[in-house]
């Protein structure tokens, strides 16, 4: 099979003989994390990898023009469906080869859950409260909900979700109109999955951002990365935002990443890679960290202060948190003009200024995306942002305007559907892999991996 998406090479640094779509899945973990819920290494629902690819490929090129703007003598990129794949698996990888055991439950399943009048939705809690209230509203019993709340809360980390049967049969007895109506007295997200793939949501949006203009960051070893001397600051929790600049730190760029007083949560989450979760180490190796506290005013200023020195400020807070701080991107352009200012949201503006949780499984499940208990959209949520941020990075070079730029999940999902193509069924030519500690292990992909603590993907690009 040859790629319908792009003409990126399979294999790269990989040394199999991988020839398609399904080949890279089946050899580079994809099928392995995302058949979890199966019991058996299963095909995603679309061509997951080389569309990743393709868009990590868009950002190399649009990376060489901002390197060739800037003066820094870099002429040719290289990436490959297998990195692409691996980018993919990353957080998986990661944890699979930490200092102490990965804690994937045992046993297959997980939602969308099915309505007695045959509707599939997804629900969504970050609280373990709003969880309880929403099943107790529905007289499921006590210990089954209390059993699957932690398979529920951490299946963005396992790609699995072993639920009792008593809370998915209870779900396929009521109608669906009941339980939204339950979801909205309890707090708890429900949306419906769509029959149609929402495909026409642009992947993200660049405007001008004000008049004033500052120089952008000189290379400060020209010729290494085409982002060398640039500083990012990067305010985001999750995945898809420190997906986003850990893609831009693979391009050179300095990120500087802003926690709160103790540091984000996530990075205790086991498994352990050291003193740091290896998952949160997957994303945000490499990242310089400094402590503020946005929650009060002091530490807002102190923001404002380190963003004057950046050329390039992300986040992904929630609704209307940049208005409530005076931290939209108005407000930042004042102290640092020209800065580019990306957001990463769940929904963009899509569903108005008080939309449901804007997380992985609920937009897949809304914008119609094949469903999968992978971070599929998470990550390539983290790829679309990077490549309007270093899109926008060109225009404010070229214009000498700062610049403003929006992608959601919502987006992404989008960006997915409309790229989606008729899945490959020829016969696969490599191996299936079952574990990822035999692939982090496997000679042959020796240089497409690195040890870090863990063993994580090396560099998702080449230039040269």
């Amino acid at each position: 099979m040859t790629s319908t998406l792009t003409a990126v090479p399979w294999s790269g640094p990989v040394d199999l003989p991988l020839g398609g779509e399904l080949d890279v899945q089946a050899a580079c973990g994809l099928m392995h994390v995302h058949g979890r819920r199966f019991g058996r290494p299963t095909a995603l629902g679309l061509d997951y990898a080389s569309i990743v690819a393709s868009e990590l490929d868009a950002i190399g090129a649009s990376a060489l023009e901002v390197a060739r703007l800037r003066g820094v003598p870099l002429d040719a990129v290289s990436t490959s469906v297998a990195q692409a794949a691996l980018l993919a698996v990353s957080q998986y990888l990661a944890a699979a080869t930490a200092d102490e055991p990965d804690p994937v439950p045992t046993g297959v399943g997980g939602p969308p859950f099915l309505s007695a009048d045959g509707v599939a939705f997804e629900v969504e809690a970050l609280d373990a409260e709003v969880w309880r209230r929403f099943w107790a509203a529905l007289d499921a019993e006590p210990g089954a909900v209390a059993a699957a709340w932690r398979p529920f809360q951490h299946r963005f980390a396992t790609a699995t979700c072993p639920l009792p049967p008593e809370l998915t049969g209870l779900t396929a007895r009521l109608p669906i109109v009941r339980l939204e109506r339950v979801a909205t007295s309890t707090g708890m997200t429900l949306v419906r999955v769509a029959h149609r793939a929402v495909d026409d949501v642009p992947p993200y949006v660049v405007r001008p951002l004000g008049t004033g203009s500052a120089p952008v960051g000189g290379a400060s070893d020209p010729g290494v990365l085409p982002l060398s001397g640039l500083v990012v600051l990067e305010s985001c929790r999750r995945v898809q935002g420190p997906m986003a600049g850990h893609l831009l730190w693979q391009l050179g760029a300095t990120v500087v990443r802003v926690e709160p007083p103790g540091g984000d949560p996530l990075r205790g989450v086991p498994p352990m890679a050291g003193d740091v979760s290896a998952r949160f180490h997957a994303v945000n190796r490499g990242k310089r960290v400094v402590t503020v506290d946005l929650g009060t005013v002091a530490g807002r200023r102190e923001l404002l202060e380190l963003a004057s020195g950046a050329d390039v400020f992300l986040h992904n807070w929630g609704p209307g948190k940049a208005a409530t701080w005076s931290l939209r991107a108005r407000d930042v352009a004042r102290v640092r003009p020209g800065i580019v200012y990306a957001h990463a949201s769940g929904w963009g503006d899509a569903l108005g200024p008080r939309p449901p949780l804007g997380t992985d499984f609920v937009v897949q499940a809304h914008a119609g995306v094949p469903p999968s208990l992978m971070t599929i959209v998470d990550v390539f949520g983290g790829v679309v942002c990077a490549r309007g941020v270093v899109d926008a990075l060109g225009r404010r070079i070229r214009t000498g305007t700062g610049q403003s730029v929006a992608s959601s999940l919502l987006s992404a999902a989008s960006r997915l559907n409309a790229r989606a193509t008729r899945r490959c069924t020829a016969p696969l030519r490599v191996p299936v892999c079952t574990d990822l500690v035999s692939l982090a292990r496997d000679r042959r992909f020796a240089r497409a991996l690195v040890t870090d603590g863990c063993v994580v993907p090396g560099p998702v690009w080449g230039f040269g």
